[in-house]
C-alpha cells in the first residue's frame, strides 16, 4: 500500500511557483547585502508644545552607499511615542526597533538620509533615547567598552576530579554581560552564565591557577580577574565512601520530566555531589547542598529506573539508593487528546489555502501540532535542503520527480498580501522572513499553545533517506545540517530573506516522512536498502539526541507510519523506535484507490479509510483502521505514543457497475476527474460535495465507512464526513490512543466542519 497522495505536488506548484518568481526577484532588490561602508547616527529634537519630534539622521562615513539599515534604541523612562515616519517600527516596552522603509534604505558614501531621516512623535520628557545601534554597532561610532574584570574567583568546593568557584560579578560595559569564561593557561576551560562554575575532568592532587572574565551580549571580552589557585584532592587521604542516599522518589512528572528527591547520606568528611542514574547511565550532578533534581530529555509514556549515589571530595561512590521506577506522563495529558494537522507548503498555489484560513476556519484553536509539509534532502550532499525553488515534474513516474525540489520562496521569501495574512498586515518586499514561515509564527502568537513541526520526506521527497541513514557519519551529518536549518533557523538567504537565525522559531520539532525505508514500494526510483530499518533506528536516535542537545523547551520528534503490516516489518523495529519518537501518526486512510497515472488499482472501487474489515472486501489483505492499529499495539507500543490518520479528502472512481452497497467494490473504468487535472482521483472534501453533482452519500454501519455514489457508469468516492469521523473518533477515545493526524487542513470547508467533528470527537 502507497500513500499517494504525496504526489500532489506536481503541475499546480511547479507551475505557480515559476508565478510567483519575478515578484520575488524583484523584491529582492530593495534587500541586497549591506555593502562597505560604517553609518552612524545622530540624534535631535524639536519642540512642538504639547509632543516633540525625536530624528536620528544616518551618515555613512564609508567610499560605499550602505544599503540596508536597522535602528535600535530604548526611551528614556516617562517617554511613549504615538507615531513613527520613514521607517517601519517595532516598540517592545521601552525598546525600538527600526529598519528602513523601500525609499530610504540606501544611504549614499560620504552622505546621509537627508530629508527621508527616520523620526517619532515623543510624548513626556524630551531627552535622547539610550542604547543607540544601527546595523549592531553604536550610533556614535566609537568602540564598544567592554565589562569589568570580575572579582578574584574563590573556591567553594574542590574533588579530586573538580573544582568549583565563584566571584563577584563584573560591571557591564556598553551591553549587559551575558556569560563568564573560566581561563586556565590562557585556555577557556569553562563557561556559564552565573558567577559560579565548576571544572571537571581535572587530574587528583594537582594544583591549578584560574582566572574570570565576563562577556556581554555583543561578544565583547573583558579583562581577566586576578587568579586563584586550587589543587584537587588526592583519593589517598580518604578511602571510606558515603553512605547510601535513602527514600529516593518522585514528586512530579510531565512527558519529557521526571522531579526526585531523596533524603541525604552521610560521610566521614564530607558529601560533595549526588550522582543521579537513569537506567544504569548517569544523568545528573547536583551539589551536596541539594537532595533534589529533575531529569529531563525523557520521552513520553516510557518507563524509567532511576538511582541516587553520593559521592564525596575523594571521588569515593556510596552504594545506590533504592531503584525507582518512573513512567513519564503522554504529550496530551490523562483523559486528553492532541490533534495534529498537515499544513502543505504548495497549498498556497492552486489551493489558495494559506496559514491564514488555520485562523479563519477555527482550527488553530483546535490544533496542538501542525506538520508543515514537506521538505526535501539535498541529492549530492545528503542534507536537509533549503535555499532553492525548483518545482517537480508532472509525471509521477520519473524517478527524478522530486529530485533537488524544493519551493524557499513559498516558505520564506514570498510576500503574502494583508489579505493572506494571519493579521491582515502585508509583508514588505524587503523582510528578512516572509512566506509561510513569516505567517507560522504570526498564527503561533495568536495561538501560544501551538506546535509546528518540519516534515521531512513525504512520498515524491523521500529518495535519498536509505543513503543518508546508512553510516553512523551520515547520520550526524543529515541531523545537523536539519537542525541548522529548522531549528535553528539559519535559512540559506534567498531572493533578500533568510540569512542566520531569521527562521528561528518557527518550528518546534522534526516530523519524519520517510515513505518507506527497506520497502520497494516508495515512489518509482526511491533507494532502500534491507539495512533501512536498523538505520532508521538509529536515525531516529541520531534525532533525538541533537535535538536534545539544543536544550530549552523538549523539541517534538514524530514520524509518519504505515498502516501494512508489511512495510511495518520491512523498515520499522516498533521494538526501540518509540525509544525516540514522542508520537507517531498511523496512516488512516489510502487503504485504497486510483491515481492520475491508472497505476494501483483504477479498475475495482474500494472504501480508502473504513474503520473495521469490510466483511465484502474482495481483496486478499484487508485493511482497516483496526487492522492498522493492532500491528502497533501487538507489538507492545504505548497506545498514548499513537495517532490514527483522517483524510479530508476524498478518493473517487469513474465508469463504476451498479451493484454491491451503492458502488462498494464495484468494477471501475478508472480514477475520477480530480480537483486539478494533474491529480485524477482526488478531491478535497469541500471540493467533492461542490463539483460531483447528484451524489447519494451511504453511510457503512458494518465497516464504519462513508461513501458517495452518482449511480450506474458514474462516480463512486470514499471519503470522511463527520457521522464517520463521529464513530471513529469514540474508537480512538475507547482505545485510549493519543489522538487524530489530519492529511490535509485545505480540504476542509471554509468554517472547518471536519476539523469540529473530530475536535468535539475527542473532547
Amino acid at each position: 500500500m502507497s500513500h499517494p497522495h504525496r504526489r500532489f505536488r506536481s503541475k499546480a506548484a511547479a507551475l505557480l511557483t515559476a508565478l510567483f518568481l519575478p515578484l520575488a526577484l524583484l523584491t529582492g532588490l530593495s534587500s541586497s547585502a549591506q555593502a562597505a561602508g560604517k553609518l552612524t547616527a545622530t540624534f535631535s529634537i524639536e519642540n512642538n508644545g504639547s509632543w516633540w519630534k525625536g530624528t536620528y539622521t544616518l551618515h555613512n562615513s564609508g567610499s560605499t552607499a550602505v544599503t540596508g539599515w536597522q535602528l535600535e534604541f530604548d526611551l528614556p523612562a516617562g517617554t511613549t511615542t504615538t507615531g513613527h515616519y520613514y521607517g517601519e517600527a517595532t516598540v517592545t516596552g521601552s525598546h525600538v526597533s527600526v529598519k528602513n522603509a523601500h525609499y530610504n534604505g540606501t544611504v549614499p558614501a560620504g552622505g546621509s538620509s537627508g530629508p527621508f531621516s527616520y523620526w517619532f512623535i515623543g510624548n513626556g520628557p524630551a531627552s535622547a533615547p539610550k542604547g543607540c545601534t544601527v546595523n549592531g554597532d553604536k550610533c556614535d561610532g566609537t568602540p564598544d567598552v567592554p565589562p569589568t574584570a570580575p572579582g578574584a574567583p574563590k573556591v567553594t568546593t574542590a574533588t579530586a576530579r573538580s573544582i568549583a568557584l565563584n566571584w563577584t560579578a563584573a560591571s557591564a560595559g556598553d551591553y549587559p554581560v551575558a556569560a563568564y569564561e573560566v581561563v586556565s593557561n590562557g585556555t577557556t576551560v569553562a563557561t556559564s552564565p552565573t558567577t559560579s562554575a565548576t571544572i571537571s575532568e581535572l587530574t587528583p592532587a594537582t594544583t591549578y591557577q584560574f582566572a574570570v572574565r565576563a562577556k556581554d551580549t555583543r561578544g565583547n571580552l573583558g579583562a581577566l580577574s586576578a587568579p586563584v589557585s586550587a589543587t584537587t584532592v588526592d583519593p589517598a587521604t580518604d578511602p571510606t565512601p558515603p553512605t547510601a542516599p535513602g527514600d529516593l522518589r518522585s514528586t512530579a512528572k510531565t512527558a519529557s520530566t521526571v522531579s526526585l528527591a531523596w533524603n541525604k547520606a552521610t560521610d566521614n568528611v564530607a558529601v560533595a555531589a549526588y550522582d543521579v542514574y537513569r537506567d544504569g547511565t548517569l544523568a545528573k550532578t547536583v551539589a551536596a547542598d541539594t537532595t533534589t533534581a529533575v531529569i529531563s530529555g525523557l520521552s513520553p509514556v516510557t518507563e524509567y529506573a532511576f538511582t541516587v549515589k553520593a559521592r564525596d571530595a575523594a571521588e569515593n561512590s556510596s552504594p545506590a539508593s533504592n531503584a525507582l521506577k518512573v513512567t513519564t506522563d503522554d504529550l496530551a495529558g490523562s483523559g486528553k487528546h492532541l490533534n495534529v494537522g498537515y499544513f502543505v507548503q504548495w497549498g498556497i498555489y492552486g489551493r489558495q489555502y494559506f496559514v491564514k484560513n488555520l485562523e479563519t476556519s477555527g482550527a488553530a484553536a483546535k490544533l496542538d501540532v501542525i506538520n508543515y509539509a514537506f521538505e526535501n534532502l539535498d541529492p549530492t550532499n545528503l542534507t536537509c535542503l533549503a535555499g532553492v525553488t525548483k518545482g517537480t515534474t508532472t509525471n509521477p513516474q520519473d524517478p527524478d520527480q522530486g529530485t533537488g525540489a524544493g519551493d524557499a520562496d513559498a516558505d520564506y521569501a514570498r510576500p503574502m498580501s494583508a489579505a493572506q495574512s494571519v493579521d491582515g498586515v502585508a509583508d514588505d518586499g524587503w523582510g528578512k522572513l516572509r512566506g509561510n514561515f513569516n505567517q507560522i509564527k504570526k498564527l503561533k502568537a495568536k495561538h501560544p499553545h501551538l506546535k509546528v513541526v518540519a516534515s521531512l520526506g513525504g512520498w515524491t521527497f523521500s529518495k535519498f533517506f536509505s543513503d543518508a541513514a546508512a553510516t553512523p557519519a551520515s547520520r550526524e551529518k543529515l541531523v545537523k545540517s536539519c537542525i541548522d536549518v529548522w531549528i535553528k533557523g539559519n535559512l540559506p538567504v534567498y531572493n533578500g530573506a533568510g540569512g542566520p537565525g531569521t527562521g528561528a522559531g518557527v518550528f518546534d520539532g522534526i516530523d519524519l516522512d520517510w515513505e518507506w525505508p527497506g520497502s520497494p514500494d516508495g515512489h518509482p526510483g526511491n533507494h532502500y536498502s534491507p539495512k533501512d530499518k536498523e538505520n532508521l533506528t538509529a536515525l531516529l536516535a541520531e534525532f533525538r539526541k541533537q535535538l536534545d542537545a539544543t536544550g530549552g523547551e523538549r523539541k517534538l520528534l514524530t514520524a509518519f507510519t504505515p498502516a501494512d503490516p508489511v512495510k511495518v516489518e520491512q523498515g520499522w523495529d516498533l521494538s526501540k523506535i518509540f525509544n525516540y519518537l514522542d508520537f507517531a501518526n498511523i496512516q488512516g486512510y489510502d487503504f485504497h484507490g486510483s491515481g492520475s497515472d491508472n497505476s494501483w488499482e483504477p479498475n475495482r472501487t474500494g472504501h480508502q479509510g473504513n474503520l473495521y474489515t469490510d466483511t465484502d472486501d474482495p481483496y486478499p489483505t484487508h485493511f482497516s483502521i483496526e487492522n492498522a492499529l493492532k500491528i502497533y499495539t501487538d507489538a507492545g507500543v504505548n497506545p498514548r505514543k499513537l495517532t490514527i490518520g483522517f483524510p479530508f479528502y476524498g478518493r473517487g472512481w469513474q465508469g463504476v457497475a451498479e451493484g454491491g452497497k451503492r458502488g462498494e467494490w464495484q468494477s471501475a473504468t478508472g480514477a475520477a476527474p480530480g480537483q486539478f487535472a494533474e491529480e485524477a482521483g482526488i478531491r478535497g472534501y469541500q471540493n467533492m460535495l461542490a463539483s460531483v453533482p447528484n451524489m447519494t452519500i451511504h453511510h457503512d454501519e458494518q465497516s464504519i465507512s462513508t461513501s458517495g455514489y452518482t449511480g450506474p457508469g458514474g462516480q463512486w468516492w470514499s471519503f470522511d464526513d463527520a457521522w464517520s469521523i463521529g464513530k471513529k473518533t469514540a474508537w480512538i477515545k475507547s482505545k485510549n490512543l493519543l489522538g487524530a493526524m489530519i492529511w490535509e487542513m485545505s480540504g476542509d470547508t471554509p468554517n472547518g466542519s471536519l476539523m469540529t467533528a473530530i475536535d468535539n470527537g475527542l473532547k
